[in-house]
């Protein structure tokens, strides 16, 4: 089974990507920074409805600069949703602010509500990584749904992917009657191999969610990632497949009973063709991107000299082997696909 067992170090966003991000519009000017919301003087456990520790906190701010910051947050939040148009917000408010002091990276979890209707959507501030960022921007341009984020010098600002995290899913839902078991191991078989072609890692069931869509009398499913640290940096070719994860385990063993080798290898090939649209529908951006990362350091040289070794021995092509980043061995992986 995959384990990731050191902590994955940052690594600083260069000019090279810093570059790409600008001709794509992907940075901001943001009122609001990470180091910002880290000057809270009070946290408090946040419990879900069952009343289970979530491993999120509710932080409060000293009263000099509340009002500021959860002002400065609803201008960040309209500047990713509607690219700064402040008057579309005049009736949204920061209602809540979480930080994970559980992960490496202890992210801040924004909650906007609508004082009109009630509604309410969550937006994340994260340290701007180069990994994250590299992965954020694959999933944007190669899975099947886009994607908002922006950044600021070291700030990323992120939306929220909405669905039943995929631990949860395992625990509560698997057993839901209208989820045809057929339906969701073909969705993990195209996930696995989504995270696969592109390289990224740590897949298991706390870093996805699953979306359950109703479809005429059925019932359809969708794995989204939701965490893009791991993205091209372990040196195994394992961390870079869910289906060899043990917290995986309840859904790798439903498919195995009810798919076939011959089903299996479909699916697969369906995904390559849907990722092979996508990449030549993107194709300026995704060749922009992949020669930016190309150049750029995202692992330490025995992860990369480890995995290009593994992938040649996978596919059995030699191409892996000439790769000397781990941009070149993303691309190396995508030509598989035949998209340029």
């Amino acid at each position: 089974m995959a384990m990731i067992s050191r902590k994955k170090r940052p690594y600083r966003v260069q000019e090279g990507l810093r570059g790409y991000l600008r001709r794509h519009g992907r940075l901001a000017e943001l009122p609001v920074s990470y180091a910002d919301l880290t000057r809270y003087d009070d946290a408090t456990p946040v419990y879900d409805k069952r009343g289970r520790d979530t491993l999120w906190q509710s932080v409060l701010f000293p009263a000099s600069m509340r009002k500021e910051i959860h002002r400065d947050l609803v201008r960040t939040y309209a500047a990713m949703r509607v690219m700064g148009n402040a008057a579309l917000m005049q009736h949204l408010i920061t209602d809540r602010v979480d930080v994970c002091t559980y992960g490496n990276t202890q992210p801040f979890r924004v909650r906007i509500l609508n004082t009109l209707n009630e509604n309410f959507d969550y937006f994340y501030v994260k340290h701007a990584d180069a990994s994250r960022l590299y992965g954020l921007e694959l999933e944007d341009l190669l899975s099947p749904s886009r994607i908002q984020y922006i950044t600021d010098g070291v700030t990323l600002i992120e939306e929220h992917i909405a669905g039943i995290p995929g631990d949860q899913f395992i625990r509560e839902h698997l057993g839901d009657s209208r989820i045809e078991a057929v339906r969701l191991a073909k969705e993990f078989v195209k996930f696995n191999e989504r995270c696969f072609v592109r390289l990224l890692g740590d897949m298991h069931s706390s870093n996805f969610v699953v979306n359950v869509i109703p479809d005429l009398d059925e019932v359809m499913v969708r794995l989204r990632a939701i965490d893009f640290d791991q993205q091209s940096y372990e040196g195994r070719c394992n961390v870079y497949m869910p289906k060899y994860y043990s917290q995986n385990n309840a859904v790798i063993f439903l498919a195995m009973s009810c798919m076939t080798h011959e089903s299996v290898k479909q699916y697969q090939e369906e995904e390559h063709a849907l990722l092979r649209l996508r990449a030549r529908a993107e194709h300026e951006a995704l060749g922009d991107l992949l020669h930016t990362m190309s150049d750029d350091e995202l692992a330490p040289v025995e992860n990369i000299t480890r995995l290009r070794q593994e992938l040649a021995h996978h596919h059995r092509d030699d191409r892996f082997l000439r790769c000397e980043s781990m941009g070149e061995l993303v691309r190396a992986s995508l030509s598989l696909l035949d998209w340029e």
